[in-house]
């Protein structure tokens, strides 16, 4: 029997996956506010290690590197059409197969049919056209899933959220028993942990868990908490929490959990709540980087994370362009661990 592991985030990477914004996509009117996220991105990536940029044009964003200070040593740049720019949900899944790297692409369909995805969704294949893989495999899995969708310990364990892998417009005519088995298959996992509370407003993707709660390491959980009784979320977040108190670890004791302060509400210019979260931060090698809001609980969010993760630098990055259409940090990045390439 074949044994498959998908690595928690916080193992070594090879590299993080950046699809770059263009004049043909979403962003468009806010090109100019949201180039400097990625950038920013960019920048503490490549100092780290290997970047990859999927871009339609690839002249203007290496002069756009160079200016910015980017390491281009570290940069690989893919001239490749996209749709949009969220690489959590059409990038590879990279997992361990026999101790071997195994890269799966799954189906991505605009979260369930809401947006255009046909570009997308061929992202990955032609990467490996392209060569980019080099000898690491890629295997195509007729199932929808984004990778913002999946929360793993490296250990065997999914936290995820019925909101989402349940949606008919994903997978539809499955049952919550078969899509566990295809996860098992497919990852290897031994235990999923189902949501089935919790959401933030303005969010498209039916509640990813990268919005909402997260591993640090096998046995602590941070996640998204609100104490406003005022405020739209206090209801679902509340029972979310209540939901996180009751799972138990692969030893069977409470999970250490660690609450993520709301930032205060933000709109877009038409009044539409925007999904602003401290949860969707991404690990790099040696660091973390924290989407910030220019907001009050900016700072506290940045030494809670600290706490977290004490052997990794906190690095925040102003993501308040990424919620204007709807995503954060984790959501503009997807990381291959170590010997993918």
């Amino acid at each position: 029997m074949k044994k498959i592991r998908l690595p928690a985030e916080w193992e070594e990477q090879s590299f993080v996956q950046l699809t770059w914004p263009h004049e043909n996509s979403d962003w468009a009117p806010h090109l100019a506010e949201v180039e400097p996220v990625f950038l920013s991105v960019a920048k503490e990536v490549a100092a780290r290690q290997t970047l990859l940029i999927v871009a339609n044009d690839d002249e203007k964003i290496i002069s756009k590197l160079k200016v910015f200070g980017v390491n281009l040593e570290n940069v690989k740049i893919v001239e490749i059409e996209s749709n949009d720019t969220w690489a959590r949900d059409h990038g590879g899944i990279a997992v361990e197969k026999d101790g071997k790297p195994l890269v799966m692409d799954f189906v991505f369909n605009g979260w369930g049919l809401k947006f255009a995805a046909d570009k997308d969704n061929l992202i990955t294949q032609r990467l490996a056209k392209a060569g980019f893989f080099k000898k690491t495999k890629t295997k195509s899995v007729s199932f929808a899933l984004e990778g913002g969708s999946i929360e793993t310990d490296g250990e065997g364990t999914l936290l995820t959220t019925e909101e989402c892998l349940l949606s008919q417009n994903r997978n539809k005519g499955m049952s919550r028993s078969k899509i566990e088995k295809k996860l098992k298959k497919y990852f290897g996992f031994k235990r999923i942990l189902w949501l089935s509370h919790g959401y933030l407003a303005g969010d498209d993707t039916d509640s990813h868990i990268d919005t909402l709660a997260r591993f640090c390491d096998e046995d602590t959980i941070c996640y998204v908490y609100c104490d406003d009784k005022d405020d739209e979320h206090y209801i679902e977040l509340n029972l979310m929490e209540k939901e996180l108190r009751e799972l138990r670890t692969k030893e069977g004791e409470p999970y250490k959990l660690v609450g993520l302060p709301m930032p205060e509400a933000k709109y877009d210019e038409d009044g539409n709540r925007l999904p602003a979260t401290y949860a969707n931060f991404l690990l790099i090698n040696g660091a973390v980087l924290l989407p910030t809001y220019n907001d009050k609980h900016d700072i506290q969010a940045m030494q809670i994370i600290g706490e977290c993760f004490k052997d990794r630098v906190v690095i925040p990055i102003d993501a308040s362009p990424l919620i204007l259409w709807h995503g954060s940090i984790h959501c503009i990045t997807m990381h291959y661990p170590k010997g993918v390439i």
